[in-house]
């Protein structure tokens, strides 16, 4: 077992204190720096391990091409949480929210300011609502925009330059998809947004200007009481669905605004006995000499961004679909649909009973019989395709119960690089009709440019606002790096 000494502060005695594998971090007397923890092969605990990348990296160490796709995705972003302003369930976060006024971070939508952490999850709320923002595929499987609201409410609080936001952005997804990468824990029962705790913690505790004590303690602290189960996205999905990374994000800013207090939290929060290894994703090992600005690529230029309001797995299906329904024609000559998608796509999209019968938006946008179903009848999915008009409509029933949905093996080998889906329709006569769809605009292989960008925000935007209004949004948002101060975005982003 390993041993450390540690100088008692009230009697100045050497005390030898056991320690296990690795230790939570010891406070000291007032302004003694507590020791670098270590496993029993001397390697840094994770937690210490990220908040020292969080800790070190800076804007120098962003390159161009990322700094413009940071810019880009925060931009698409915005766009999906203005879509979703006036949505039922983005209403009931935004009035929790400013029940509480008088703060310091703005609502994204509104004028008003609230508590930084309370800000975060209304405006995640409605950037995550239609299901429309960018996601990441690893061994698990996330949407790392949803930490966004948290880097935009803290960088406002914070009086944050525009390069700081950027880079809060940066760590912020780099954590997420770095953890993404190391294990899958949706399989185990946890949901992904456990990941944006750490990241958003990270990310928060860089803009507060955190030394690295404090951000592991905002990484434990963030962990150990939020962790969320995978309930959220099986079965019938509620509205929680488009809340649970808000709510993640919300409960990081406020564990990194107790740890930039003082507060300590349980420890080694990933390696102990009863830690997040242990209960949630089993061992893992990261090596943050490889992350982005270390020798390595930063995580969201493997990111992909939505072409339609669906989940991600089910991208490739509706280009797949509306290609078999024009070859068909008239839809009544089909005897059955086949769809054939990865294994990751069966089991999230594809598996669950539910997915054929879908009462809510939530389960409608995550079913491929729907979402296939849906774009074959209108042509298109849209945030229109989840009306309740859309999921009581007999003639989509009726199509629905021609759908199958099983997982190919050589569609799964090609993921997560590829998240393909195939659609096959076997018609009364015999003929058959088949499209299969690798890639869309906005995946890694085909990376939007800022025309494509633009299109999409106006296109989410222009219900509430003019287009001079978009535009001096647009052009703030790619100068961004020029910005002295983001308290003067939200401003350019009130609705109504």
């Amino acid at each position: 077992m390993n041993r450390r000494i540690f100088l008692s502060a009230l009697t100045g005695a050497a005390v030898a204190l056991p320690l296990g594998r690795a230790s939570a971090a010891v406070a000291l007397a007032a302004g003694t720096a507590a020791p670098v923890e270590t496993g029993d092969a001397g390697q840094p605990e994770l937690a210490r391990q990220l908040a020292d990348y969080a800790a070190a990296l800076q804007y120098r160490d962003l390159d161009t091409a990322t700094v413009e796709t940071i810019k880009a995705h925060l931009i698409d972003a915005l766009g999906c949480a203005i879509a979703a302003y006036e949505e039922p369930p983005v209403r009931i976060a935004r009035d929790a929210a400013l029940a509480s006024p008088g703060g310091v971070a703005t609502v994204i939508g509104t004028n008003v300011r609230t508590r930084a952490d309370l800000a975060t999850f209304a405006t995640g709320t409605a950037l995550r609502y239609f299901d429309f923002n960018d996601a990441y595929a690893g061994k698990e499987t996330g949407h790392p925009s949803d930490n966004v609201s948290a880097c935009l409410a803290v960088a406002e609080a914070q009086h944050a330059s525009g390069r700081d936001l950027i880079l809060s952005i940066a760590i912020a997804y780099e954590i997420a998809c770095r953890l993404m990468d190391a294990a899958a824990i949706s399989p185990r029962g946890w949901d992904h947004t456990c990941y944006s705790l750490p990241a958003v913690a990270l990310a928060a505790g860089k803009l507060m200007r955190l030394p690295t004590t404090q951000l592991v303690q905002a990484v434990n602290l963030s962990i150990n009481s939020h962790l969320a189960v995978n309930q959220t996205r099986v079965q019938q999905l509620s509205n929680w669905k488009a809340l649970a990374d808000a709510d993640a994000a919300r409960n990081a800013v406020f564990s990194t605004e107790l740890a930039r207090a003082g507060l300590t939290g349980p420890a080694p929060i990933f390696e102990g006995t009863a830690g997040f290894f242990a209960q949630v994703s089993g061992p893992f090992d990261i090596d943050t000499a490889g992350f982005g600005g270390r020798g390595g690529s930063f995580r969201i230029n493997k990111c992909f961004v939505k072409f339609y309001p669906a989940q991600g797995l089910t991208q490739t299906a509706i280009p797949a679909a509306l290609a078999v329904a024009a070859q068909v024609g008239d839809l009544r000559r089909i005897r059955r649909i086949e769809i054939h998608t990865t294994e990751t796509g069966y089991v999230t999209a594809g598996r669950d009973p539910e997915k054929w019968a879908p009462s809510t938006h939530e389960t409608a946008d995550h079913s491929l019989p729907y979402i296939v179903a849906r774009a074959m009848l209108d042509g298109d999915i849209t945030t229109a395709s989840y009306s309740s008009a859309a999921l009581s409509d007999p003639a989509l029933h009726a199509l629905i119960g021609k759908i199958t949905v099983s997982a190919d093996p050589a569609l799964t080998a090609r993921y997560p690089a590829h998240a393909a889906n195939r659609v096959t329709a076997v018609c009364e006569d015999g003929a058959i009709y088949r499209k299969e769809v690798d890639d869309l605009p906005g995946s890694p292989a085909q990376p939007m440019q800022r025309d494509d960008f633009e299109a999409k925000f106006m296109k989410n935007c222009r219900q509430h606002w003019s287009a001079t209004r978009m535009r001096a949004a647009l052009d703030y948002l790619w100068r961004l790096d020029d910005q002295s101060d983001v308290a003067t975005l939200p401003p350019l982003l009130v609705v109504g």
